[in-house]
């Protein structure tokens, strides 16, 4: 069976998921496209030599207009949760950009809706769909470096050369935490198996950002097993360039895994390593990395497929994803409040 795709908002990220991550899932057939801007639609709707009667300038026209089992979600993050709500309402499955939502109470109306129609609702952390943490999760998960002691991860990027009107990141609300942290918080989660408990947020403005709001921040994030995880993010790092997944120091009473995943393009795996280092003193050893059928946005889309299929269920489900949101909602909070936050998850 090919799960047929409605998909919605074709600017910018969601041009290049329809060019270049679609396409190379068999398992998905887009039958309908779904963009206010119609120079935008008609440009996708041409590259991807769709009929013009597959391209519409709203998700109620495409609905009405296509048979399709699912939509697929790249809009821009305010409309989500009311696009999700509307094609689970028609019956059909979804699969949603990161971030989910702003706040956990928007997401959970879509996860509770979701469940009561008995329909999959996924969200895209496509960094978990890379080599290097899943051999880390299956490292931790078989003890390999004992009793954990510290977690430490840095992401170092530069992003601010353009004109404040030209860089759609610098007017996404909290860019640093909700944009690029939600891929560590969730990261985070699935290589340790862990869910966060607390976090304590400390966000800097220099006066050269063009950033909104903050851009660089610094937090200690309590697991629920007690485990202190130390994270340092930068938008505006003049120092060497993180993988945007991140460089990661996982300590252990047995030794050391360092990893770093999704350096350079979407889909690009020759930057992802891992090494484990038994002593201060022992030479790290390059660990051997799992060969993955698919990578980035198509693995999580071929497991979006497989569920709607009747498979397991997503890894990244709307209900999973709550606690990453969650965390990042207490971590925004905490930024604002300078104090320490709980991590709320609605049930």
């Amino acid at each position: 069976m090919t799960v047929r795709i409605i998909h919605v908002g074709l600017g910018g990220w969601g041009g290049n998921w329809a060019r270049t991550a679609i396409p190379e899932v068999a398992e998905v057939e887009v039958v309908g496209l779904v963009d206010p801007v119609p120079a935008t639609l008609t440009a996708v709707q041409q590259d991807l030599g769709l009929p013009e009667s597959a391209a519409f300038a709203s998700l109620t026209e495409a609905l009405a207009g296509v048979d399709a089992d699912a939509v697929v979600i790249t809009a821009p993050a305010v409309t989500h949760v009311p696009l999700a709500l509307e094609a689970l309402d028609a019956g059909k499955h979804v699969l949603v950009e990161k971030p989910f939502a702003n706040t956990t109470d928007e997401a959970v109306t879509a996860v509770r809706r979701a469940e009561e129609l008995g329909l999959v609702l996924q969200v895209s952390q496509n960094y978990r769909w890379y080599p290097a943490p899943r051999a880390v999760q299956d490292l931790l998960a078989a003890g390999t470096v004992g009793e954990l002691s510290a977690i430490n991860i840095d992401f170092r990027q530069w992003d601010n050369d353009l004109a404040f009107e030209e860089h759609p990141h610098y007017k996404f609300p909290h860019a640093m935490i909700n944009d690029m942290a939600i891929h560590h918080f969730d990261l985070l989660r699935m290589v340790t198996g862990q869910e966060a408990v607390r976090v304590f947020a400390k966000a800097t403005f220099p006066s050269y950002s063009k950033y909104q709001d903050e851009a660089i921040a610094s937090m200690i994030i309590e697991l629920d097993g007690g485990l202190v995880v130390s994270y340092r993010g930068s938008w505006l790092s003049r120092g060497p360039r993180t993988a945007w997944a991140g460089e990661w120091s996982i300590q252990g009473e047995d030794g050391e895994l360092w990893f770093t995943s999704r350096d350079g393009a979407p889909n690009a795996i020759d930057g992802d390593v891992v090494t484990l280092r038994r002593t201060q003193d022992d030479e790290a050893e390059p660990v051997e990395l799992p060969v993955l059928e698919h990578t980035d946005r198509q693995g999580g889309l071929q497991a979006f497929a497989r569920s709607v299929e009747g498979g397991p269920a997503p890894a990244t489900s709307g209900r999973d994803n709550l606690r990453s949101l969650a965390l990042m909602e207490a971590a925004t909070r905490s930024a604002g409040s300078g104090q320490p936050e709980d991590v709320v998850v609605p049930s």
